[in-house]
């Protein structure tokens, strides 16, 4: 038997070679003993008409070890069936830059919930075309190839079929399975307070493309991943999930995410800069960024409407982004080798599901956050942390990448002013019936 070793606060961790008795499967905890950090736009957003659309999920789960991370990607896209690029995929990204994807055209084979965060897919087996989450022995029985997704629980066993998907990128596995449940520690905002619309309560129109939504900085996952022929169990590792929905990805864009900092458990930052489009005209298109920074029970946030924020990103290898506003300033940096990453799909509004950035999970990650001033002076930042070893998220995206990007986020007039009104569209919606909520809210 392999065992990965613990390196400082990171949780345990092991590779059992095939053959080897599987443990009892990870246990589910009930919403009643635990905090619910739910965000806005957790539910599905589809809204049944024939627009291009798609909507997309990311989780991640970090392992001990650089570069020993797994992230679950779901998508699906043109969900009335009838479009072009209409699927549903299921991508896994494993240690070492390894790569899986199942699809299929079959957007019947889909399902989510579109007030809370809950989705699946049956690939093959007979719960087809049924909706809601299963029980674990249930979905264990009935679904072959497929998987389900919630806040607190994830489920699946998927092979490689690229077949009808864009690009010549190929699985680099034959199979993943996994069990594992969430707990949430932060969503978006502080924990002790009613969580945020990560892009604010223009999110709750079609204004930007795409929607994006952060839907938990920080959470433990416990159970285990089998890829390929080895088996990971973890306990309590660090869990981050976000999602996307709209016409398609940006046009080109940089990020950085890391919540396993050395001797900071709990510590968590998302960075992004991104040049996407605006209000579904042609052509019309903005340069938007943001930083979010869960620390020790406090949130701090540098985002475009009441912030400056600019970043210098390479086409790979080097991350660099700033944010500043009357409180508070924060430098963002990470830095990889230019061997490590590999390439993964994203839905794009000319080509569907097709390969369209660049990720890798062995981003050193550097953390500081300073009170507005202090770094003038002198004086040490408030928060200075350093990820442990190579365990950073990082990516760039569209393109074209042929220099190094360089530029600070304008918010285009009179979205800004919008913005800073004091609206919680979330609020309001919470107080109408189901029947006639907006869905995804």
């Amino acid at each position: 038997m392999e065992v990965l070793q613990c390196r400082g606060p990171v949780v345990p961790c092991q590779v059992l070679t095939p053959g080897f008795a599987r443990p009892r499967a990870a246990r589910i905890v009930p919403r009643s003993q635990s905090n619910n950090y739910s965000t806005p736009h957790s539910g599905y957003h589809f809204d049944g008409t024939s627009r291009r659309f798609f909507e997309g999920w990311y989780w991640r789960v970090t392992l001990p070890g650089d570069a020993k991370s797994f992230a679950l990607i779901y998508s699906i896209e043109d969900p009335k069936g009838d479009g072009t690029f209409s699927g549903v995929g299921a991508q896994v990204m494993g240690p070492d830059d390894g790569y899986l994807l199942q699809y299929s055209d079959n957007v019947s084979l889909f399902w989510a919930d579109s007030t809370q965060l809950a989705l699946g897919a049956c690939f093959q087996g007979s719960r087809r075309g049924a909706q809601g989450m299963l029980p674990q022995d249930k979905f264990t029985s009935l679904v072959k190839q497929g998987f389900q997704a919630s806040s607190r629980w994830h489920q699946g066993n998927i092979i490689a079929s690229e077949t009808g998907a864009s690009g010549d990128l190929m699985s680099t596995v034959d199979s993943c399975r996994w069990e594992f449940s969430i707990e949430p520690k932060s969503g978006w905002g502080k924990p002790s307070g009613r969580q945020r619309s990560t892009a604010g309560w223009l999110a709750a129109l079609p204004i930007f493309e795409p929607h994006w939504q952060v839907l938990m900085s920080h959470g433990e996952a416990t159970g285990w991943i089998e890829w390929g022929n080895d088996r990971y169990e973890f306990e309590c590792a660090p869990a981050y999930a976000e999602k996307n929905w709209g016409g398609g990805f940006p046009n080109r864009w940089a990020w950085i995410q890391c919540n396993s900092f050395l001797d900071s458990p709990g510590t968590s930052v998302t960075a992004v800069g991104a040049e996407r489009g605006l209000l579904q005209v042609p052509g019309l298109k903005e340069n938007v960024g943001l930083i979010g920074i869960h620390h020790q029970g406090e949130f701090y946030e540098l985002n475009i409407k009441d912030s400056r924020v600019r970043w210098t990103v390479s086409p790979w290898g080097s991350w660099r982004l700033e944010g500043s506003s009357s409180e508070f300033e924060a430098i963002i940096e990470a830095q990889c080798a230019e061997s490590d990453g590999t390439p993964l799909r994203a839905p794009t509004a000319s080509d569907g599901l097709a390969p369209f950035c660049r990720d890798s999970f062995a981003g050193n990650v550097t953390m500081r956050l300073w009170r507005a001033g202090d770094r003038a002076r002198g004086s040490p930042p408030l928060i200075d942390v350093v990820s442990n070893g190579k365990s950073g998220a990082v990516e760039v995206g569209g393109g074209p990448w042929w220099s190094t990007w360089s530029v600070e986020a304008k918010m285009t007039e009179p979205v800004k002013q919008l913005l800073q009104l004091p609206l919680d569209v979330e609020y309001l919606a919470d107080m109408l019936p189901r029947d006639i909520r907006p869905p995804g809210l």
